[in-house]
């Protein structure tokens, strides 16, 4: 594996490449479960928003 960085036109793409580089896995791990909790946050405020029929 090479140790250069490619180029990535997302700066989240930058992101994960740089802690994949550094072999980090498992704060990436921490900081993508911690998204999908997010997400699932904002969905279930979403949900919850709407009336029931």
């Amino acid at each position: 594996m090479s140790n250069t960085v490619e180029y990535a036109p997302n700066s989240q793409e930058a992101a994960i490449a740089l802690f994949l580089q550094d072999d980090n896995g498992d704060k990436l791990t921490d900081i993508l479960v911690d998204a999908l909790d997010e997400a699932f946050r904002i969905l279930r405020d979403e949900i919850s928003s709407y009336p029931l029929n």
